[in-house]
Order: structure tokens, then sequence, then C-alpha cells
């Protein structure tokens, strides 16, 4: 690599949507000059994180007592996470670009925590797929490429669920 002087962050969680994102990055991102560094990033939320926020969602406690050392049991979301981050890293790979990836835990939202990274690695771009969900279906679910969006002070890329595919 001659030195890298773009960077890229593409939002990944192992959907169409976000791997046809990946494809529209390296075909519009991509440069002959071998100075784009692309940073597919995968958020993920630990198992206790997930069952913490839905039994407060439900109002039931959980019981209290000693807890286990989760730094030695590996989580499931974590591993599943990895799987998904490293095919989003071959998928941008055989479209041409320079790539790395990297996990980002969830403490919150999947968006902030898309912003955070993209703050972390100093992205000049960010690349995020979309479902394009309409009427009560978007009004139930939070777009996540909205709201990186509404919050990120960086210029986002973001392909919608209609755009054609692009043939490999």
């Amino acid at each position: 690599m001659t030195g890298v002087s773009t960077i890229v962050m593409i939002a990944y969680d192992g959907s169409e949507d976000s791997r046809r994102a990946v494809k529209y990055a390296g075909k519009f991102l991509n440069r002959a000059d071998d100075t784009v560094q692309a940073v597919v990033v995968t958020a993920w939320e630990s198992t206790i994180h997930q069952a913490s926020r839905v039994s407060a969602m439900s109002g039931v406690m959980s019981p209290g007592g000693a807890e286990p050392d989760y730094h030695v049991v590996e989580d499931a979301q974590h591993a599943a996470a990895l799987k998904t981050n490293r095919g989003g890293v071959e998928l941008a790979r055989a479209v041409g670009l320079t790539t790395t990836g990297e996990l980002v835990e969830v403490a919150s939202t999947v968006w902030a925590a898309l912003v955070a990274a993209a703050e972390t690695a100093n992205a000049d771009v960010i690349v995020t797929g979309s479902r394009g969900e309409t009427g009560l279906k978007a009004l139930l679910h939070s777009s996540t490429s909205e709201h990186v969006l509404k919050h990120c002070k960086r210029p986002v890329l973001i392909v919608p669920s209609g755009c054609t595919d692009i043939v490999e």
C-alpha cells in the first residue's frame, strides 16, 4: 500500500442490504492507486447485555448473586458477529477493496456504536445499507442508517434496498 489517504468504514451485518452496500463501495470508492483503506465494521451486543435489556423492558428483575466471569465464557453473539464480519471482509476484498475487519460492541444502540467507530477510525466516509421499511414497520423499527446520517459528522453513503444489485 502506497499510503492510505481515504478511510471508508462499511457497516456490515450480513444482510443482503449490507452486502449490496459493500458492492457499491467497491464500485464507487475504490481507486487504482491503492490509497483507500476499507474497514468493515460489525456491531454486536453481548448475550448478557441483550438479556439485561430484555429483562429491563419486561419489568422483570434478574436475581442477584455472583455473576459468572464473562471473559472466560465465549459469548455466542461475539462468535456470530466475528463470523459475519469475516464474511464482509471477504466480500470487500472480492470487490477490490483493501480491507480490515472490526467488531464494535453495542452499549446502547447500533447506530451510536457505528458513529463512535467512525470517529475512532477517523473515517472519511461511512457506507451502510438501508432496509427501506415504510409505514408501520418503519415506525416500529428505527432506521440505523437514518440515525447514523443524522448523528454523524461525516459523509454517509446509504445504499437503499431498492437499488439494483451490482453484478459480481
